[in-house]
């Protein structure tokens, strides 16, 4: 059981939630919270005070003194289309969403908090349409999450169930983790291809990191060396300096490191803050107009991840050709003895069009876009929308790591008897429990697909 509390949500937390079907609650000083919060709305309202979205209209209808209907809020808001949230996807949402409410400042309704609690913990899966956010809160996915409630919305409760950016942070907490994994796998497929390629470590050395610190650098370098401990790599390197996508991988994999940090950190901001507008502040007995809806850190944090990622990607492929190419590895042509078969060269078609993918994925979307609501909403975060396709992009990312590791396996085996590092060993070892060596030609997509699925769910290094 998760515990709901105003202290925040970890985002191991929320992935457990997500993943693993953890059921969550709330924490006593959780529901004095929201209790609190409500109570203060219900006061401020019946003293005549204007509170938006309660005693005044939405959007451009601000200055209309109407009680909006709050059921109405998420009727007339879902508007989503495109693919549907899957189950990991819907419960990383109402789980965001509902580390949210437990800081009190929505003035949800403690029956409307326990209806969404209740949905998460059922298991249902509601059709939540996941393109319609422009990131200045999520309400279009939110307003069909909303939809599943079986529970009268009073006070502000159809605007606190909506109006937050619960989709951007879920989905966010998500692409944490599955880039995560896709980092892994690139360590363990640089490490495979130094021994495959039979690479120069000086640059890896803690000498270098510490000539120039750069952000990952040291760590990268070190996870490296330690893959290839107890072999003879270190002693035996073919040439005196390699090309750059070996030379500079631990730099360009450290600065891609501290990208996911950064987003990490941005997630976690938002899993411990009360981001709605208004907020009811009962310790001040306050409600405060606020623009904490805004995504635009969100935004650059996962822009900023898929820009290191891609340029991540673009080393991996060149790794590739470069052990394909008998010119650069001394290895036979495309790492196939057998005369008249293709080897791995169509890999390396696979991998050029994934690397073009990334990089057409990791062009940043623009700030500007069309004002809606009467142009008072005339500026957009578009978070929601940047987070999912640097989770298009990071799948991409994967499947070229599953590539390289296939490729660098292959190479390993081409020359002859080695003593590899302990850590290369294992992974040599996993990428073999999925993929054969290739003696004749086979369908290579089978062989990618295969370790792709062992990479999304295992730890790599092993």
């Amino acid at each position: 059981m998760i515990h709901l509390d105003p202290q925040g949500l970890a985002l191991d937390d929320l992935l457990a939630i997500a993943r693993q079907d953890i059921p969550a609650d709330f924490t006593a000083q959780a529901r004095q919270r929201i209790d609190d919060g409500h109570r203060l709305l219900v006061k401020l309202a019946a003293e005549g005070t204007p509170i938006y979205g309660v005693n005044t209209g939405l959007g451009a209808a601000v200055d209309t003194a109407v009680a909006p209907v709050q059921a109405s809020i998420p009727l007339g808001r879902a508007v989503g289309v495109g693919r549907l949230a899957n189950r990991q996807e819907l419960r990383a949402i109402t789980a965001a969403r509902l580390a949210g409410l437990v800081q009190g400042r929505s003035g949800i309704s403690p029956g409307a908090a326990d209806a969404l609690l209740a949905l998460l913990n059922s298991g249902a899966e509601p059709d939540v349409p996941l393109l319609g956010s422009l990131g200045e809160s999520d309400l279009a996915p939110l307003a069909h999450l909303s939809l599943a409630l079986s529970v009268q919305l009073t006070g502000k409760d159809g605007l606190a169930l909506v109006s937050a950016n619960a989709a951007s942070v879920g989905l966010g907490a998500l692409l944490v983790a599955e880039a995560q994994r896709a980092l892994e796998a690139l360590l363990a497929a640089l490490a495979l291809s130094c021994e495959g390629y039979r690479a120069n470590l000086s640059p890896f050395q803690p000498w270098a990191s510490r000539l120039r610190p750069a952000a990952g650098q040291t760590e990268q370098s070190a996870a490296l060396l330690q893959l290839l401990a107890g072999g003879e790599l270190a002693d035996s390197p073919r040439r005196l300096q390699d090309p750059l996508s070996f030379r500079c991988a631990t730099v360009v994999q450290g600065a891609a490191q501290q990208a996911l940090h950064y987003l990490h950190e941005m997630v976690e901001l938002e899993l411990r803050s009360g981001a709605d507008n208004p907020a009811l502040i009962s310790e001040a007995a306050l409600v405060l107009a606020t623009a904490n809806f805004d995504s635009t850190h969100l935004a650059l944090a996962a822009e900023g991840l898929g820009l290191a990622l891609s340029r991540v990607a673009a080393c991996s492929a060149e790794r590739i050709a470069k052990l394909l190419s008998p010119a650069s590895s001394d290895l036979p042509r495309f790492l196939i003895t057998r005369p008249g078969h293709v080897g791995m060269a169509a890999l390396q078609r696979t991998s050029s069009a994934l690397v073009a993918e990334i990089g057409h994925l990791a062009n940043p979307l623009p700030a500007v876009s069309v004002p809606v609501a009467d142009r008072v909403e005339d500026y957009a975060g578009q978070a929601l929308a940047v987070v999912d396709k640097t989770r298009r992009l990071t799948e991409r990312v994967l499947w070229l790591a599953s590539i390289e590791l296939i490729v660098a396996a292959q190479a390993v085996d081409l020359r002859g008897e080695l003593r590899l590092g302990q850590g290369v060993r294992r992974i040599h070892e996993a990428v073999r429990s999925q993929v054969a060596h290739l003696d004749q030609d086979r369908s290579g997509s089978v062989d990618v697909l295969a370790l792709a699925t062992l990479l999304a769910s295992t730890p790599f290094p092993l």
